[in-house]
């Protein structure tokens, strides 16, 4: 069968995508992409290079004439952020991206597509191959797991890069440059539960679902429903009852779309409850979230519920702990500087998990908001641990990468191209801790609703922002 994207331009970035997307990449297990970089670039005579934790680089010489140009690397992650509609029957770990095609959008079936950051690999690969680009020394810098914590650019070996130049293909607007973004912190919490049995109530099952979710950074300012936070609406109002279980939310950068309880209570008040904050809640969010849905059901099932006590520290605790925009930057205007994700929270036997994801611009910002969540945390009996995070990535105008992008967008669209910092995590600000007086930046194509199955990319803009633009960008380089 031929596949829908055979016939885009570039062609060769899209048969590299093609290939990709058939490959499963989820977070902690890239092996499989990561053989097939190697691979790929054996079979086209470069040497590569890995470090102790699997991070590899390919060298690609130079276009013959071009041997003294400063060497640039270009920079992507090989993991994706696996998300799938409930009613999807997909396994990310076996099953290749279904794709869809709609005019200029590209999008998968039901699950996210991993353009985020599939289409920066493919761009990167297809420098291997395409004689077309004229460019001088590259070298091609995949990480890992970069969607769960950077790791990979944490953990890199630095040594292996020669670059000068850094671009770092992960952003998601065209005709923008981002020349900084957000430090970030999770935070482990963990609520100790003890359990007894309901002295009355039937078993039902709330389940709040049909949101839009999306990423935690980039959508956090849209005022898009927390499934979590819904959830939490239906349990406060209804009335007197015990949760026996909680599964909501799936990784600290995604906004939570679905989340569901097995709760002990009356069904009337459940189900009255339930009808009222869904009215309430698609009314307020009937621009981001109109499939928004909230069900009840009786169920059999063999669970002890949380004691009174338990039920109540668990919904006083998600009630206190904070999620969307905390404050907005004072240097660039719309832009938010720091924010909170309520991004899970799973029951065991013993103990309820909770995860939270905050990010700021301005680390002792970061830090502050951190340490409020972890006393809120505290005070409901819980035990809350953040770990070290991930440094912001600090702006710097006067950046020569920054001078030459900002003048080809110039040459090549007639108009200057938007330069800015964004609330998301990149993995510039880490490696340029490791690689000091690198020069770096960040570009990329239109990619909306990433780290959700709504998540989909312009064909259009990979081709001007990862093709043309990009490089034209690696020409000038040349010259420099």
């Amino acid at each position: 069968m031929t596949s829908p994207i055979a016939h885009l331009e570039p062609r060769e970035l899209w048969a590299r995508f093609d290939e990709i997307r058939k490959i499963p990449r989820p977070s902690k297990h890239e092996e499989q992409i990561r053989k097939y970089v190697i691979d790929y670039a054996a079979d086209n005579g470069l040497t590569t290079l890995a470090d102790n934790l699997g991070n590899v680089v390919v060298r690609v010489p130079a276009t013959p004439g071009h041997e003294n140009a400063p060497t640039v690397v270009l920079q992507g992650h090989l993991d994706m952020v696996c998300e799938k509609n409930a009613d999807k029957d997909f396994d990310f770990s076996t099953d290749p991206i279904d794709l869809v095609l709609d005019g200029d959008t590209l999008k998968a079936d039901g699950t996210t597509l991993g353009a985020d950051n599939g289409v920066g690999l493919a761009a990167g690969l297809a420098m291997i191959t395409d004689t077309s680009i004229t460019h001088g020394p590259l070298e091609l810098l995949f990480t890992l797991d970069e969607e769960t914590g950077l790791t990979g650019a944490r953990e890199l070996d630095a040594t292996m890069l020669k670059g000068k130049y850094l671009l770092n293909l992960d952003s998601e607007e065209d005709g923008v440059i981002i020349m900084g973004c957000a430090g970030g912190r999770d935070t482990e919490i963990k609520l100790n539960v003890k359990r007894e049995a309901a002295p009355s109530g039937s078993a039902l099952r709330i389940k709040a679902s049909g949101m839009s979710g999306g990423h935690s950074g980039i959508d956090i300012h849209l005022g898009r429903a927390n499934a979590i936070q819904v959830l939490h609406d239906v349990l406060k109002a209804s009335g007197d009852l015990r949760i026996a279980s909680v599964s909501a939310g799936s990784a600290h950068n995604a906004i939570p779309r679905e989340a569901e309880a097995v709760v002990f209570g009356d069904p009337e008040a459940v189900k009255g409850a339930a009808a009222e904050v869904e009215a309430r809640r698609r009314k307020d969010h009937g621009e981001t979230d109109p499939e928004l849905k909230i069900e009840v059901e009786a169920v059999s099932e063999d669970l002890t519920p949380l004691n009174a006590a338990s039920t109540e520290s668990l919904m006083n605790l998600i009630e206190a702990l904070p999620h969307g925009v905390l404050g907005m930057s004072e240097d660039f205007e719309g832009v938010v500087e720091t924010s909170s994700n309520l991004a899970v929270v799973r029951s065991t036997e013993a103990e309820v998990e909770v995860l939270t994801s905050t990010r700021s611009s301005v680390m002792g910002e970061l830090n502050s908001a951190v340490e409020r969540i972890v006393a809120s945390a505290q005070g409901y009996g819980a035990e809350a641990v953040p770990d070290e995070g991930y440094p912001s990535w600090e702006p710097n105008p006067d950046s020569g990468l920054l001078k030459v992008a900002v003048g080809v967008y110039e040459k090549l669209y007639g108009e200057k191209p938007e330069v800015k910092s964004i609330h998301a995590g990149l993995e510039c600000g880490i490696i340029g801790e490791q690689v000091k007086g690198m020069d770096m930046i960040s570009i990329g194509p239109t990619l909306r609703n990433p780290h959700s199955p709504s998540e989909e990319v312009s064909v259009s803009s990979v081709k001007k922002m990862l093709g043309d633009y990009l490089n034209e960008i690696l020409l000038t380089l040349t010259r420099v």
